[in-house]
Parts: C-alpha cells; sequence; structure tokens
C-alpha cells in the first residue's frame, strides 16, 4: 500500500511541476511541440532517478557519517553536474542515435531545478504513510524519484499538448505566446488539485 500511496502521491497529488513549482523554466520553454517535451520528459525521467540514486547513497554513507549535512546543496548540484556530463559521454558512444535524440535536452536538466529539488526532498523530508512518518529507504527513494519524474514527463507532455492545440486556435492578439501558455499551465494546475484529497 506504500508503493502505492508513493506513486499517486509523486505523479498526481504533489506534481513537482504543477504544486512544488520546479522545473518551470524547460516547462514553459521546451513545451511548444509534443516531440520535444517527450524528449526532454524522457532525459529527465532517467537523470532525476539515477541522480536521486547516487546523492542518497551520497548523503548516508558520506556526509552524514562525516558530519557534513550542510554541504547537502553543493554535493547535490555537483553530482547532477558530473552525472549528466557521464551521461552524455556514455550516450554518445554506446548509443548515438539516442545521444542524438536527448543531446539537445541533457545540458538543460543540469540546471533544472527539479532535479535537484527530488534529491533534496528525499534526503530531508519525512513522508508520512497512515499515521506514522519516516524517511525513505534506498528503494523507496528511487521508486519516488522515478514516480516524480513520471508526473514531471506526465506534465509536459498534457502541456505541450494543450499548447499544439491552442497554436491551431484563434486566440486573442493581447493573449497569444507566453500569456496563454501560463493562463493554461494555472488551469492546468488546478485540475491536478483535484487529486490532492486521494493520498
Amino acid at each position: 500500500m506504500e508503493i502505492l500511496l508513493i506513486i499517486v502521491s509523486a505523479i498526481f497529488v504533489n506534481n513537482i511541476v504543477l504544486a512544488q513549482f520546479l522545473g518551470i523554466c524547460p516547462f514553459l520553454g521546451v513545451s511548444n511541440k509534443l516531440s520535444t517535451a517527450t524528449g526532454m520528459s524522457a532525459a529527465v525521467c532517467f537523470v532525476i532517478t539515477l541522480a536521486t540514486l547516487v546523492t542518497y547513497l551520497i548523503n548516508k554513507y558520506l556526509l552524514v557519517p562525516l558530519s557534513l549535512t550542510f554541504l547537502q546543496t553543493i554535493a547535490f548540484i555537483l553530482v547532477i553536474a558530473a552525472l549528466v556530463q557521464m551521461v552524455e559521454i556514455v550516450l554518445k558512444k554506446v548509443s548515438p542515435s539516442l545521444y542524438q535524440a536527448l543531446g539537445i535536452f541533457l545540458p538543460l536538466i543540469t540546471t533544472n531545478c527539479a532535479v535537484l529539488g527530488v534529491a533534496i526532498n528525499v534526503v530531508t523530508k519525512e513522508f508520512t504513510f497512515g499515521l506514522e512518518a519516516h524517511m525513505l529507504g534506498l528503494g523507496e527513494a528511487v521508486l519516488y524519484a522515478f514516480a516524480t519524474s513520471l508526473g514531471y514527463g506526465l506534465a509536459m507532455v498534457l502541456f505541450a499538448g494543450l499548447r499544439e492545440h491552442l497554436s491551431m486556435n484563434d486566440v486573442p492578439k493581447a493573449f497569444r505566446g507566453v500569456p496563454i501558455a501560463l493562463i493554461t499551465a494555472g488551469i492546468l494546475a488546478m485540475a491536478f488539485m483535484g487529486f490532492s484529497g486521494i493520498a
């Protein structure tokens, strides 16, 4: 039951973009086309999951035992930047086609605050299941990170689809571009608020 609560909470209730407002820059900037939004979502999903796994282990086995938890943010930023660079190098050698598909989006992920936000949430936030609150274990942390990145992808793809549909409609001149995008994002965030009573 806890696993289901983690998944539903991360994807719908506490959506990283629409409820926590992390990762807004790529959400607004890369969501003009469905294809680019899908590519960015896949890249973010991979990097968030991998970065959370590595930062969780670094925090638990290095920062906490040495009483260096005050360095969490700096250490996590460095780890995320290094991971993105390593992923880029490995993809370039192992799978050039996948590198071509995601290559544009990988450098953007380094500055995506959603990746850092998930890593910090996992190691600092207590999650409540039923009446008791506890910190997530490694498996739960990776599951939470993956579900959060799926929620990010869902929001990106839905928003990109709505923006593509809006581009074919006759929007008043004053609302074209960014204004209608922000209005649409607000309505989408209100739609996701409907899930708040579930978990």
